[in-house]
Parts: C-alpha cells; structure tokens; sequence
C-alpha cells in the first residue's frame, strides 16, 4: 500500500535534521546566555531569589527534567510490543521541544532583540514538552516518529500562543499548570486522536495489552513522577513562601490522590482486586488537579480534597468513560491522558476558580481563572484538530493497522524468548474480555 509507506532511511533523518538545522539557525540570531541577568521568565515575572543565585533553581530544573524523560517516558511501556517507543520516542520529542519551546516563549520577552536563556527559561522549555507528551500519550502506538515531530513542532507552537494569553493578557494564576499544561495537553492530544481515527483498532488489537513485566516498567514511570511533582508544581513560583506552599499543597495531595485512586480501584473491580492501570495513573491525579491553586492558601486539608476527588474521578473514568471515549466517540485514547491529565486539569481550573473566590490568593479573579481555562480547552481543541487534519496526510509514514503498537515497525527489536507466548495470550483474551 503506497499511502503507508512505513520505510524511514530519508523520510525522518531528512525532517529531524531539517528542523534541528532549522532552531540552530535562529538560536544564532536570537538566543544568548543570561549570565548576571537573573531575570527572563517566560512564565511568570522576574524571580528575585534567583538574582543573587542564578543557579538556585538547578535543583528544580532536575527534578523537572527527571520527570520528563523518566517519569513520562516509562510511564507509558505498559504496552507490552511497544517499549523502545515509549522511551525512546519520548526522549526525540522532548529533545526537540525543549529547543523550540525556549524560542517560542520567549519572542514576547526579548531584551535588545535577544532571548536571554535562564534556569527559568529551561524550567519553562521543559515544561512546554510535557504539553506534548501527554498529547503523545493519546496517539500511542498509532503514529509514527514523522508525525511525532510534525506534532511536537505545532502542539508547542499553539502552546506558547495559549500560554502567552493566560499568562501575560489575562494575567491568570496557573503555578502548577493544570490549565496551560495538563488540560491543554490532554484535549490537543484527544482532537488530534480523534482527527486520526482508526475503524479498524474498534475492536481492540492483539498488542495493546500489557504483559507482567511492562506493567512493572510503567510503575517506575509512576514512582518517579510522583516522587517529583512538588518541584513541578512549584518550580516557577514567584517567592519562596509562594513556593513553600505549592511544595506542602502538592505532596499533601498526591497522598490523599494515592489512597482514593486504591480504594476506587478495588471497589469497581470485580473481587476487589487492585488494577494496575489505575494505580500506574490516578494515583497521579492529585498532582495535576491541585496545580493551579497550588501556591494558594487552600490549607492542607483543601489540597488533600481536591487530591481525593482527583483520584476518584480518574480511576472512574479509566473504569468507565474511556470505552464510552472509543465506542461513542471515535476517540480512541491508548495511555487514558483524558483520566489523568484532562479531567484533573479542568478540576484545577475548577478549584482555581473557587479559590480565587474564596480570596485564598490576591490579586486574581473567579473570572479571570474561568476565562484561562476555557481558552487552554480552546486553543487546545481547534489546535489540535487542525493538527490531526495535517498528521493524517499520507506521506508522513503511519503505521497500518495491523502493525500498530508494535516496535519492530520504527525499531530494530532483539528476539522475543518464547515463554512470553503464554503470557501474552492470556492478557490478550482477559483484554478481549474486558472490551
């Protein structure tokens, strides 16, 4: 079939090297150090701390880095044929969108024609590439590394555009970025699965299940985010009370998130037992959902709730609302990035909006926060529409149907021990079953 033209020799090297020769061509004009400056900050005003320490924050930048190519990236080797895609493709497109999203945050803040690259301003690069790594989650096993790249290279460039308006128009406070980032990514990615709809995957497919020990590979993806995601939700605040809270907010929680998403869990399962997917991911939810109230004074207790809710609404909706997604939809969600990152946005948009109300952060209105989530949920669906429309030209190497979630397509992949056989037919059928 010539429309699924799979072979990569020139097609990828020729747009990976493309657009990396492209950036470095506008670094050399545009970008230079910030040795002595402390200042650029893409999200958010200066950060007077880092004045006298413009290293201050490197261990924060680590932590972030750490959960972008760790703690994404092996979250999503569940699927048992697709590993060295999940990992590897994760470190591609996060290579790339680090280098443009540095650009594309920065063009409103140049000083003398010049973009000054901080700790800040990398905190916030690595921050524009979660937006497409959760988007990536949505497609996983479906596209292909071309596409990726065409992907990372529209989804941040809308990014920066919605995040621009939230954050410097509308002056919207979003610490932990449950709207710009989570919600926004979660949406882009649900548009552009849906624009890439598959009538054949609608049954399911022998590779998208999971085997013992790639389950046990995405519980290290797990540990590792949840480890971190206090320095997430707290890198870019503005001071250091400011940060305080957001670290307290944040790991009080995801503690709560952890017990509701267990106990969810073994309520809805048939005999009680805990599933694997939900606590590979709702157990994440409370640290999206409380981002962006996350430097407010909601008190302990407040992030603890908003952590429960979070991880009840996404264990319920890996149980029941990703079928309905498929089946009803056409949105075929391969990682449930609507269960962990979609709906916890859209509940920290919510409690950013109560809290505002409530006065529990001065400075910022019920309405301004009501209006930055609907312009994330916005850009990120007609966004991520007009991307999927582009992804599904047929030249950019898709995978066919038959050979999606499968390494060996992109990879070369050693061979398999036959007494893998055994476990993946069982999984197969206990997935048909489920489906």
């Amino acid at each position: 079939m010539p429309a699924y033209s799979t072979n990569m020799r020139l097609k990828f090297p020729i747009v990976a090297l493309l657009l990396e020769i492209i950036t470095i061509c506008l670094y050399a004009v545009f970008v230079t150090y910030d040795v002595g400056h402390g200042h650029s900050s893409a999200h958010h005003g200066s950060k007077n701390e880092t004045e006298s320490n413009p290293v201050a924050l490197y261990p924060m930048f680590q932590d972030v880095h750490v959960m972008i190519f760790i703690g994404f990236g092996f979250l999503m080797t569940f699927l048992k044929r697709y590993g060295f895609s999940s990992v590897g493709l994760n470190l591609l497109l996060a290579a790339f969108g680090l280098q443009w999203g540095l650009l594309l945050q920065n063009i409103w803040h140049m000083e003398d024609g010049k973009i000054r690259v901080s700790i800040t301003s990398m905190i916030n690069a690595d921050f524009s590439t979660a937006t497409v790594l959760i988007s990536f989650g949505a497609v996983l096993g479906k596209t292909s590394p071309v596409q990726l790249l065409i992907m990372t290279l529209l989804e941040i460039t809308i990014f920066s555009l919605n995040e621009h308006v939230v954050v410097e128009l509308l002056e919207a406070s979003d610490v932990g970025a449950s709207m710009t980032i989570h919600a926004f990514g979660a949406y882009f990615g649900l548009a552009v699965a849906r624009m890439l709809y598959r009538p054949g995957l609608r049954n399911g497919h022998d590779n998208e299940g999971s085997v013992y020990h790639s389950d046990l590979f995405a519980m290290i993806g797990t540990v590792y985010l949840w480890m971190f995601w206090p320095s997430f939700n707290s890198a870019i605040a503005e001071t250091v009370p400011e940060q305080l809270t957001a670290i307290i907010n944040t790991y009080f929680s995801l503690a709560a998130c952890a017990l509701a998403a267990y106990a969810t869990s073994s309520l809805v399962e048939k005999k009680g037992k805990l599933d694997m997917v939900h606590i590979q991911n709702a157990t994440l939810a409370g640290g999206v959902a409380v981002g962006t109230c996350a430097d407010m004074n909601i008190a302990p207790f407040g992030a603890m709730l908003i952590g429960v809710t979070a991880g009840i609404i996404s264990t319920l909706g890996f149980k029941f609302l990703t079928p309905i997604l498929a089946s009803n939809l056409g949105i075929q969600d391969t990682c449930g990035v609507h269960n962990l990152h979609g709906m916890p946005g859209i509940l920290g948009g919510l409690a950013g909006i109560i809290a505002a109300a409530l006065g529990r952060k001065s400075g910022i209105s019920p309405g301004i926060q009501a209006a930055a989530l609907a312009s994330s949920l916005g850009f990120a669906l007609v966004g991520g529409a007009i991307t999927g429309l582009l992804l599904k030209l047929p030249f950019w190497g898709q995978p066919p149907d038959q050979n999606c979630f499968d390494d060996s397509l992109y990879w070369e992949v050693p061979e398999e021990e036959e007494p893998s056989e055994s476990l993946t037919h069982t999984d197969h059928s206990k997935n048909k079953a489920e489906a």
